[in-house]
């Protein structure tokens, strides 16, 4: 586990480790960042950049209210960017009870409400086409239950592979779809629990891929 920080330019408060007590004094050393700029989109792809080179499984937790004021990346880089990395983002958002508490009392303008939702989409976005999951609690109690559904996530996943009809080496993005059918039907497979009553399920995988490009 790695734990960087951002606001003007990313921090590596310690690099990737399977120490837990330099996690721990890592998260300890938190505070209010030096500057007002907070450079979200530089931060995450160049952390995923930094993941590319590790084997197995990896994700990026995302602790953030989803502003961007200052990257040299745009919104439609960034997404294209961890598109490509194949790292799935679990997305955290903060500020939800403050921003609530501040526009029921006026004291939220119409620019600054749209920043907000905008910054909640792009963090939707980024775990949703990474297969990914996107949380928004509005109470520190649900935070730690959001945790362990994402501790849940990790440790249960499955991989599926196909060979593409579409043999063309052209470097394009290709989106996928992954749905739970029964094969006898071809219709949806409805999940049940022990005691025979419907369970709703959401599934969670990859928007896409980008395709190899032909070798000079």
């Amino acid at each position: 586990m790695a734990v960087v920080a951002y606001d003007l330019r990313t921090e590596i408060l310690t690099d990737f480790t399977t120490d837990r007590s330099k996690t721990q004094e890592a998260l300890s050393r938190l505070q209010i960042p030096g500057f007002s700029e907070c450079n979200l989109f530089d931060a995450i792809t160049d952390t995923a950049d930094r993941m590319s080179a590790i084997e197995g499984r990896k994700a990026i937790v995302l602790i953030a209210s989803g502003i961007d004021t200052f990257s040299k990346m745009t919104f439609d880089q960034c997404r294209k960017s961890l598109q490509q990395s194949g790292v799935p983002i679990y997305a955290i958002g903060l500020m939800q009870t403050l921003r609530d508490l501040i526009d029921a009392r006026g004291g939220m303008g119409s620019i600054q409400r749209m920043d907000f939702l905008q910054a909640d989409n792009e963090m939707r976005t980024f775990a949703k086409e990474t297969g990914g999951q996107a949380f928004f609690p509005r109470f520190q109690a649900n935070i730690p239950r959001f945790f362990g559904e994402i501790h849940q996530a990790l440790r249960n996943q499955y991989v599926l592979t196909y060979s593409s009809s579409n043999k063309a080496h052209d470097g394009a993005f290709r989106k996928i779809k992954v749905d739970l059918v029964n094969p006898a039907t071809n219709e949806p497979l409805p999940v049940k629990d022990e005691k025979g009553k419907p369970i709703k399920y959401q599934i969670v995988a990859k928007a896409g891929y980008k395709a190899p490009r032909e070798v000079e």
